[in-house]
C-alpha cells in the first residue's frame, strides 16, 4: 500500500498500486478544519508499528495520531506550541520528532507531548531570520539531519547541537557546488527511522 499526504484536498489517502484504488481516507477531501476527520494542508504521513497513521497537520499547527478507523489517539503540539508542522516521524524511542517551520525549530516531544529536545535553524551568525525547516529524521547514529529550506542547506546535528555535516552555503542560494537552492527533503539512503510496514496486510 502507498500512504500519500493529499495537501490541497485536505487528507491523507492509501492507496492500493496494483488498483490504484483508494483504500482509506483521513481528512475530508477539499474541506479544511481541525475538527473529526478533519485536516488542513496535511504535510507529512507515516504508517506507524501500531498501525495508526502518524499525520503532520501543518495549518492546524499540531501532529495526530489517528487509528485505522479515524479515531484519535493522540495529539502533539509540544504544549501548544506549534506553528506550522511540516514534518513527523515516530522513533524507536516511542518519542516524536516534529519539524516545527515556522517556529524554525525541530522538536522531539515524548508521549505526554513535553518537549525532550529541540533545534533552532535561525540563531547562527547570518542565518535567515525565518529559514522555515522543513524535514528533519533521526538517524542511526542519534544525529538529526534537518532540511534548513531557506538557509539553503542540509545540516546533520549531534543530540549536543554540534553541527557535522553540511551541504550548501548558509542563507545563500545557488546552484553550483555546495549550493542548494530551498532544500525541501533530503534523507540518508537505507537510514530513515520512519517506519511503513504494510498497511492491511498488502
Amino acid at each position: 500500500m502507498i500512504v500519500a499526504n493529499d495537501d490541497y484536498n485536505h487528507r491523507v489517502i492509501v492507496i492500493n498500486p496494483r488498483t490504484k484504488q483508494i483504500v482509506w481516507q483521513y481528512g475530508m477531501t477539499l474541506v479544511p478544519g481541525a475538527g473529526a476527520n478533519q485536516l488542513n494542508n496535511p504535510n507529512s504521513a507515516e504508517l506507524l508499528q501500531n498501525g495508526h497513521v502518524l499525520i503532520a497537520d501543518e495549518n492546524n499547527n499540531r501532529v495526530i495520531e489517528v487509528t485505522t478507523g479515524k479515531q484519535l489517539v493522540r495529539q502533539f503540539t509540544a504544549g501548544g506550541t506549534v506553528s506550522g508542522a511540516a514534518f513527523a516521524s515516530r522513533l524507536r524511542n516511542g518519542n516524536t520528532l516534529i519539524t516545527d517551520a515556522n517556529n524554525n525549530r525541530i522538536v522531539e516531544v515524548d508521549a505526554a507531548d513535553a518537549p525532550v529536545w529541540e533545534y533552532l535553524t535561525n540563531t547562527e551568525s547570518g542565518s535567515n531570520s525565518a529559514p522555515l525547516p522543513t524535514r528533519a529524521v533521526r538517524l542511526a547514529n542519534g544525529n538529526t539531519l534537518i532540511s534548513d529550506q531557506f538557509n539553503q542547506r542540509v545540516i546533520e546535528v549531534t543530540p549536543a547541537k554540534d553541527i557535522v555535516f553540511t551541504q550548501g552555503l548558509l542563507n545563500t542560494p545557488g546552484n553550483g557546488f555546495n549550493r542548494l537552492n530551498g532544500p525541501y527533503d533530503a534523507k540518508v539512503v537505507g537510514d530513515f527511522t520512519g517506519l511503513t510496514p504494510p498497511f492491511g496486510g498488502e
